[in-house]
């Protein structure tokens, strides 16, 4: 089974392309989904980041406060380090227990959709990359128009990336995501045309 790292920094819709792998038959294994699960309710995780950030980073209902947390974690690198140190090593023991299940079951492809592909090193131990490509003029935009962000959180969560350049320096493939939705699926054809030869 080869293994496929889908990243692009924040806002740059690299969901939008793993939906459209997912469609052409592709396992993808989602890397925030994997972070949603390890900080439920019961995990060891959420303590972990209740005591490092403060206990009102929980809601009422025990749940993670994901905008109180996102505050404070993304408020400096240092901060950002912290949560980073609790949640990552948890992702990795997950994704691999996801990754085997893939090829278990026969997949010939799995995709692991992730943010910090390049940022942690990760692409290294990819079989191909692929590197969703958006000005991040067009990222904030977005962020603050989809996500809801301010303008000043959506730069700061850009910021705290690594700059696109590096992400496009270790690319394998690129979808340029600066225009309309309709033309990411042409690209993805393609990409997959060339993986599967």
């Amino acid at each position: 089974m080869k293994k496929i790292g889908l990243s692009g920094g924040i806002g740059s819709g690299k969901s939008t392309v793993a939906k459209l792998l997912e469609e052409r038959g592709f396992v993808v294994i989602d890397a925030d989904k994997v972070a949603r699960d390890i900080v439920e309710p019961g995990q060891p995780a959420l303590a972990e980041i209740a005591a490092e950030f403060g206990e009102d980073v929980l809601a009422a209902d025990g749940s993670l406060n994901r905008q109180a947390l996102a505050e404070r974690a993304f408020a400096s690198p240092d901060r950002t380090a912290a949560l980073n140190a609790i949640t990552h090593p948890r992702v990795a023991e997950d994704t691999a227990r996801r990754f085997a299940a893939a090829e278990a079951s026969g997949a010939e492809f799995a995709v692991y959709d992730v943010p910090l592909l390049v940022d942690n090193g990760i692409h290294r131990d990819m079989d191909a990359t692929i590197i969703v490509d958006v000005d991040p003029e067009v990222r904030v935009q977005r962020l603050v128009e989809f996500r809801g962000l301010s303008e000043d959180d959506a730069r700061r969560r850009i910021a705290s990336q690594i700059s696109d350049e590096e992400r496009l320096a270790v690319a394998d493939y690129v979808i340029d995501n600066n225009g309309d939705v309709a033309a990411l699926g042409p690209q993805v054809d393609e990409i997959v045309a060339k993986l599967c030869q």
